[in-house]
């Protein structure tokens, strides 16, 4: 069956469906990693879009049960210049077809992948349509520039968990606002040793007062940080009573508490391998991105440092304020669990935790 992907200019990409039948609407945006599709697959981050991986050959090693990222895809639909039909590994559960099929995700290759990832990078991210049906161009294009942007919709109460649950530990208590969270940050906080409890994103600041937070953590999520005002608000009640962890939204939603702004880019930071320095240690990370909006740098208050510069644009990638015990990172450290760069961080917020303890 054909499947053909409409973007808001007009251009048309034809190719073969793939996983569910029917059309979805989404902003239309292009990831560069070379491996990790399934982690890509099953991020939040991705809620609302139409996501385009631009390595030519996705699910040669099929879907396991071990690397989810979270319940299920939140995307809207995903594409490839080919899907492997025949995938090659000990774990392998199901093909990536089946499983975009279980899951009602439109799924298309067959495409040029290469020209669509040249347009969106030269016109920018745009709204689209992926679909199986045969509804006519002027119909879709009518319904594409009738369908909200990305910052005019609040995706998170579609990603975060549906009621509070904890993993159990002998530490102190890390209080994590599921904005998008992954499984992989909740995997690596826990085994710091501390009790981790994981709250809606609709927790009020006297919910999680309640569970006594020794810190608190605001994970990464979709959208527009702007849209997330009730978080915002916590997050600014927050401020300075106990330390402050954020990534990607978090992060965003941080600055936002503290006074700063953000903006949206022309094409956003979606890959495996974006050159990030730190500007404490003097040393460059290669970190996983996936964000399409930034902190205003001009707009940061005093005290708020930038300690993360992206290398490839210069954007703000994270920031600290020591007084207030705050740290945050725009990119997801939690990726690379091993690296250096992550124990960092890590170790910056727990010595925070420890002495907001002590003291």
């Amino acid at each position: 069956m054909e499947a053909r992907l409409v973007l808001e200019n007009g251009s048309l990409f034809k190719g073969s469906s793939r996983g569910a039948k029917g059309e979805a609407f989404g902003e239309v945006v292009f990831n560069t990693g070379m491996t990790g599709y399934q982690e890509i697959l099953t991020d939040p981050s991705y809620c609302g879009q139409i996501l385009a991986m631009t390595f030519p050959l996705i699910g040669n090693h099929g879907i396991n049960q071990d690397d989810f990222e979270s319940r299920g895809p939140f995307l809207r639909g995903f594409i490839a210049r080919e899907f492997c039909r025949t995938p090659s590994n000990w774990r392998s559960i199901m093909t990536v077809d089946d499983y975009l099929e279980k899951n009602n995700v439109i799924g298309m290759d067959d495409i040029d992948t290469r020209a669509l990832a040249r347009l969106l990078q030269e016109k920018g991210s745009m709204r689209g349509v992926i679909t199986t049906d045969n509804t006519p161009l002027e119909i879709l294009l009518d319904k594409i520039k009738n369908s909200p942007v990305i910052s005019e919709q609040d995706l998170v109460p579609e990603v975060t968990t549906p009621k509070a649950y904890t993993r159990e530990n002998n530490g102190p208590q890390i209080v994590v606002v599921d904005l998008g969270l992954k499984n992989s940050t909740l995997q690596l906080l826990h085994d710091t040793g501390c009790r981790i409890t994981v709250v809606p994103a609709h927790f009020t600041f006297h919910d999680i007062m309640e569970l006594k937070p020794s810190g608190i953590v605001f994970s990464s999520g979709p959208g527009d940080p702007k849209k997330a005002q009730k978080t915002i608000e916590v997050a600014r009640k927050f401020t300075g009573r106990v330390p402050l962890l954020g990534i990607g939204l978090g992060h965003q939603i941080i600055a936002l508490a503290l006074g700063a702004k953000t903006y949206k880019l022309k094409v956003g930071h979606r890959g495996a391998n974006h050159p990030v320095k730190d500007l404490l240690n003097n040393k460059v990370y290669i970190t996983s991105q996936n964000h399409g909006f930034v902190v205003d740098e001009d707009s940061l208050p005093k005290n708020l440092h930038v300690i993360r510069r992206n290398l490839n644009d210069g954007t703000v990638e994270g920031l600290q304020e020591k007084t207030l015990k705050i740290i945050s990172v725009q990119y997801h450290p939690e990726t690379f669990s091993d690296s250096a760069d992550f124990h960092c961080l890590l170790n910056l917020f727990m010595n925070y935790m420890k002495k907001s303890f002590r003291s």
